[in-house]
């Protein structure tokens, strides 16, 4: 009977869970068997059996249990589409981006971005990095927090060609923080370092984060973007006479040497050029040019040279 009221057993058996997790659920989120007759084990009923499908699928979905639950205790008509992730086509469609991002050793923080980004929770994201770089600083939000997440992404991505709509919104969300960032550190001095995405280059966002975390440092910075030809930089170059250059390749098709050369053979070269980024590969660049292999080692070069520019002008 579709009616019936069901033992636990016979709950975990549809539900496709142990019947531990059923006593779990029940100790820690309320969601037990509501049926009672005396002198008998309470029993499941169906609206206790739809709440448990609703906390199944939505913890299979990434969903954290306290979270689910508290969408599980209300009507099961009240949970929203958006409350988990997308479910996964028929076979032969692309699934969307399975369930769940990949965020490696990152701590629980890590993780519960992902799970808000997920959900497209843009409130949860805003609140989860603001809280992040206020605590810890720029560098440690990025490298603990935001690139586990980022890589994450692109690792689903990469196998299913989903999740679009979560980097999407989770780039805007770190652009929108780290530009905060920008308007409160930016220092009244001169603008010692210019930033700068490789011809063709589109992925910005490491090069946001270097710029918010030289604004913490108190070091200016002038930011071209994304896709900044040759021609364009090498004239930002010699209008604004940066003491270093930092120029950004994500991929390997961007990153070309040629660029670096053209930059050196400026008549106002810079003291600095830091080719920054995946693309570049160690053994392509031009003497004279430093690859950081993180972001903190290019604040520090940067601080390096701002120090001792200032250090020369006082003497």
């Amino acid at each position: 009977m579709a009616d019936e009221a069901l033992s636990a057993g016979a709950v975990a058996r549809r539900l496709g869970v142990a019947v531990t997790t059923l006593r779990t659920w029940h100790q820690r989120y309320g969601l037990g068997p509501s049926e009672h007759v005396p002198g008998h084990h309470r029993r499941y009923t169906p609206a206790d059996l739809a709440r448990l499908e609703i906390m199944r699928r939505l913890t299979a979905q990434g969903v954290t249990p306290a979270e689910a639950a508290r969408w599980a205790r209300r009507a099961p008509d009240a949970v929203p589409a958006d409350a988990g992730v997308r479910p996964r086509r028929a076979a032969g469609g692309r699934d969307g981006g399975g369930q769940t991002i990949p965020v490696g050793r990152a701590g629980p923080a890590a993780r519960g971005l992902a799970r808000a980004a997920m959900r497209l929770d843009s409130m949860v994201i805003d609140e989860t990095i603001t809280k992040a770089v206020e605590a810890h600083g720029v560098i440690a939000t990025w490298d603990g927090l935001l690139r586990p997440v980022l890589v994450g992404i692109g690792e689903r991505h990469a196998a299913t060609g989903g999740l679009v709509e979560v980097e999407h919104l989770l780039s805007r969300c770190v652009s929108e923080t780290f530009a905060t960032v920008i308007r409160a550190g930016r220092p009244t001095g001169p603008a010692r370092v210019l930033l700068a995405c490789a011809d063709e280059e589109q992925h910005s966002l490491p090069l946001e984060a270097l710029a918010a975390a030289l604004a913490e440092a108190g070091v200016g910075f002038r930011m071209l973007g994304a896709r900044v030809p040759t021609p364009a930089l090498t004239e930002a170059v010699a209008r604004t006479g940066p003491a270093a250059v930092v120029i950004w390749s994500h991929t390997r098709p961007t990153a070309d040497p040629a660029q670096l050369n053209a930059v050196l053979a400026a008549p106002r070269r810079p003291l600095l050029v830091l080719a920054a980024g995946p693309g570049w590969l160690a053994d392509s660049l031009p003497a004279g040019v430093v690859r950081p292999v993180d972001l903190a080692e290019a604040v520090s070069l940067a601080l390096a040279v701002r120090d001792s520019l200032d250090q020369a002008t006082a003497d």
